[in-house]
């Protein structure tokens, strides 16, 4: 159990700082490993482009959607722990926070094993799902290898802990930890991909991933030893003991959570086999270069939203209406001005950004294209990963499913296919632009109306503060 000079000192963050300083101290830190994370991302787009081979960055990109789908065991027992034990601390029920950790790791653990030997069974049948065409198979089956059939459970693992060290507000150790994988992989990319190191390609950039993700992992297992008594982070089986509330409090919000990641690896591959569908590999590899600029501020938008999300949940634990609204809107502030200015450089400078990551002429005219319709979705990214964070912070997990639900299926899935038959591949781009303004405007109005039941729950237990 924690020493009760740790408790006085999240409580502090969270009920009496003021905002700007909380938001900061909360956000910035799980900002940069986010940035960090771009960086580790593009910086295997940036070597593997490095060779000038289409055929490499299309194996990157085909791939995409089975690391993405890790997320989805991520969310659902890193966001779904996670947002259950900050919900626990604004109780004060020091005990459950502590068996919802214990519980949420062992879970995350053997999910992950499951996914790894999923992925060494139905591998073959897994390629051709993804896109996988007989130029870019072999390429593709080796990252797949490294990054998927090896790396399942060191890059699930790292990242499940990262959110529960975050969720009690130790934001800065849950960043290190990232960070620090993520620095190592940029670090051995170049040495595994390039012909002066081992000249692996595509294969060389999924080991410096495996290898930096399991980098990741250690260092929160050690984390948790040397903070013995000082950290709500437990990773003894003994500790477990679930019950019924507690697998309410994380599936709650993590199922739905889980559920949307799913969603977002069907969109992705949907958007893959369209783009594979020309039968060009630069449009392959262009649409993956596309993809990962676009995380930069989609990174940043997450980033800010996790950050957040342990202050919005201890504060909705106890009533704290009022320093959760001031949060909202200062962090909705600083958030917004930082996407505008990020979609106007994407804009005017996309030649320039694509050309940065391959020099091949078919590439940058189809990843030029793709990211420019992509930037206008930009500035309403901020809002809808703020409103769903929220809703998730709360454990209101049936909103964030339904958000979850009409990004993929009602908006950007039928998006794609009809763009794609108007306007061919050049239409794919601007799929995402609809969904996110379509769902900023919803997310204004379901924010309005959880801060007002907030504040009637708050007025009618006399705790609103």
């Amino acid at each position: 159990m924690a020493q009760v000079s740790a408790d006085e000192e999240k409580t502090a963050l969270f009920e009496h700082v003021p905002i700007p300083h909380a938001v900061m101290t909360l956000a910035i830190p799980t900002v940069l490993s986010s940035l960090v994370m771009v960086l580790y991302n593009l910086a295997d787009t940036y070597f593997v482009g490095y060779l000038n081979d289409p055929v490499q960055n299309a194996a990157v990109t085909l791939a995409a959607p089975v690391v993405l789908a890790f997320n989805a065991v991520n969310n659902l027992f890193g966001v779904g722990a996670g947002t259950a034990m900050s919900r626990g601390l604004g109780r004060k029920d020091y005990d459950s926070v502590t068996r919802i950790s214990a519980f949420g790791f062992h879970c995350a653990l053997i999910c992950a094993a499951a996914i790894s030997l999923c992925l060494f069974l139905f591998r073959s049948p897994l390629l051709k799902l993804l896109g996988a065409e007989a130029d870019t198979l072999a390429a593709t089956g080796e990252y797949l290898f490294w990054t998927g059939i090896c790396g399942a459970i060191p890059a699930i693992m790292n990242v499940v802990m990262a959110n529960m060290f975050r969720s009690e507000g130790s934001t800065l150790h849950a960043s290190i930890g990232t960070m620090s994988g993520c620095i190592l992989n940029m670090i051995l990319d170049p040495i595994f991909i390039l012909p002066f190191g081992f000249n692996m390609g595509a294969a060389g950039a999924g080991l410096a991933t495996f290898i930096s993700n399991c980098a990741a992992f250690l260092y929160f297992l050690m984390l948790v030893y040397a903070r013995k008594g000082r950290s709500f982070v437990c990773v003894d089986p003994h500790r477990e003991r679930p019950t019924k509330v507690i697998a309410v409090e994380i599936f709650s919000v993590g199922i739905p959570a889980s559920i949307q990641n799913l969603l977002n690896v069907t969109g992705m591959t949907i958007q893959n086999n369209l783009v594979a569908a020309v039968g060009s590999a630069s449009a392959v590899a262009a649409m993956g270069i596309a993809q990962k600029l676009n995380m930069i501020p989609m990174y940043i938008g997450m980033g800010v939203s996790q950050g957040i999300m342990p202050l919005m949940g201890y504060n909705y634990a106890c009533h704290g209406a009022r320093r959760m609204r001031e949060c909202l809107v200062f962090t909705l502030k600083i958030t917004m001005g930082f996407m505008v200015l990020m979609a106007l450089g994407y804009y005017t400078f996309a030649v320039q950004f694509i050309g940065v990551f391959i020099q091949e002429a078919d590439t940058i005219r189809y990843g030029t294209a793709f990211l420019r319709a992509m930037c206008f979705s930009i500035p309403f990214m901020g809002i809808d990963f703020l409103g769903v964070g929220i809703y998730q912070a709360c454990g209101r997990g049936s909103i964030s499913f339904i958000f979850a639900v009409c990004r993929k299926i009602v908006l950007e899935i039928p998006a794609l296919l009809i763009l794609n038959a108007v306007f061919s591949v050049y239409g794919l781009g601007y799929a995402v632009t609809i969904t996110e303004a379509s769902l900023a405007v919803a997310a204004i109005f379901v924010l309005r109306k959880l801060f007002g039941s907030i504040e009637e729950e708050g007025e009618m237990t006399g705790e609103s503060h």
